[in-house]
């Protein structure tokens, strides 16, 4: 009798949680949809509200029941026009945000920033203007409102926030002074009309973090009760100044010829050790960009014409490739290959194609085929392309359990087992 009562009320407590997570990924799809309704774009999104909104839908992502959307990253696809008021706003399980590299203008709504769940907010290279919002999460990691036109203070509440670590907001027209902003790790509030003085703390930071702001006021040291007495008359005195600034001169040059030689040294190993290894390292420095390795041959016209596939869900410019940290895959005929992680953990695999002379017509004409087979479920598909006259590249799917050798021979003989 007691099995009885039991089972239905389980089963109705199952049947209430699932309606209500169906219930807040409706909301939040009803969320996305007014957005794109209002919001005009060049860029097809492929948000068909009878497909499935966490499979197939450009730039979502949801969390791994697929009961919210957690993350929107909708870079570069050409959205203009104001970010209106009751739309991303309702997503209130949202932790990432990225629209930078787009036509956004207006004032940034607060519901947007006081998303109670928001950690990143990426709202770069946009024309975006007024106050900067008070209102913000208080999970906020990571905020970037740089190359905007917003205006005014920049918000003493920024302090309170407990978890903020990355502050990025040069190239806007903020004015008034920096508030004491003792947590940071990354800041860059360079190219405005900041003034006062720089709070203690902060002036660890580079001088690029608060260049092009005329009106700071640079603490200078106070004087020393020695430096504010006459200075004493005599020739004894004057001839002591004269050997102190003579060996001075001479301990400076000894000891700048002894840092350049170690330089040199330094960069003869270098060379050196270079050469033994075969030309090269096989994985970039942490934090090297790929633009060194895969991006010298970019023409400055051609720039963020990156050709994506239809299909492909990818949210990048060439820009973003360029910038990437990168390790190098492998080197064959055609070209080298790399892994490139990008700003916001996409992983994808490089191929800059060396010595392939050919017009860009017929490398188009190319790359279609290319696409078409990849369709194939056994190969791995091309998800876009980049041509200009000098530098070529093609962008794939990064597949993590390894080489194709160690699928043959290794791992996929181990997994038949």
């Amino acid at each position: 009798m007691k099995l009885s009562r039991v089972l239905p009320l389980g089963f109705f407590l199952v049947a209430t949680l699932h309606s209500l997570a169906v219930a807040d990924l409706n909301s939040d799809r009803q969320a996305l949809l007014s957005f794109a309704a209002t919001v005009p774009h060049y860029r097809f999104l492929n948000w068909n509200p009878a497909s499935s909104i966490c499979d197939s839908w450009v730039g979502v992502t949801c969390n791994l029941d697929g009961s919210r959307v957690v993350a929107l990253r909708l870079p570069g696809v050409g959205l203009m026009g104001p970010i209106p008021p009751n739309s991303l706003g309702k997503l209130d399980a949202l932790r990432v945000l990225s629209l930078r590299s787009n036509v956004l203008i207006g004032n940034l709504p607060t519901d947007v920033t006081s998303l109670p769940s928001l950690h990143s907010l990426y709202l770069q290279h946009n024309n975006l203007t007024g106050n900067i919002p008070t209102s913000f999460s208080a999970q906020l990691n990571v905020l970037d409102l740089s190359f905007n036109n917003f205006t005014g203070n920049i918000p003493q509440t920024l302090s309170n926030l407990s978890q903020l670590t990355s502050l990025n907001l040069q190239n806007n027209t903020l004015n008034g002074p920096i508030p004491d902003l003792n947590r940071l790790t990354h800041l860059n509030l360079s190219y405005n009309h900041l003034n006062g003085s720089i709070p203690s703390y902060l002036r660890s930071f580079p001088d690029s973090s608060f260049a092009g702001n005329p009106l700071f006021a640079n603490p200078q040291p106070s004087p020393s009760p020695a430096s504010s007495s006459p200075p004493a008359a005599g020739p004894h005195k004057k001839r002591s100044k004269l050997k102190l600034s003579k060996g001075i001169i001479i301990a400076i040059a000894v000891g700048g010829f002894a840092l350049l030689f170690i330089f040199a040294l330094i960069v003869l190993c270098c060379c050196l050790k270079k050469k033994d290894n075969g030309g090269g390292s096989s994985v970039l420095k942490g934090g090297e960009k790929p633009k060194e390795e895969f991006g010298s041959g970019v023409q400055e016209p051609e720039k963020n014409k990156l050709v994506f596939f239809e299909g492909c869900s990818y949210n990048f410019d060439l820009e973003d490739l360029l910038r990437a940290s990168a390790e190098v895959l492998g080197k064959g005929s055609y070209g080298t290959a790399y892994k490139a992680v990008l700003e916001e953990s996409t992983t994808v695999v490089v191929k800059r194609l060396k010595e392939v002379v050919v017009g860009k017509r017929e490398f188009e004409q190319q790359m279609e085929i290319v696409g078409r087979v990849g369709q194939h479920p056994n190969v791995v598909p091309l998800r876009a392309y980049y041509y200009s006259k000098d530098e070529k590249l093609l962008v794939y799917d990064y597949i993590s359990a390894g080489s194709l050798n160690v699928m043959l021979h290794g791992m996929y003989l181990d997994h038949n087992l």
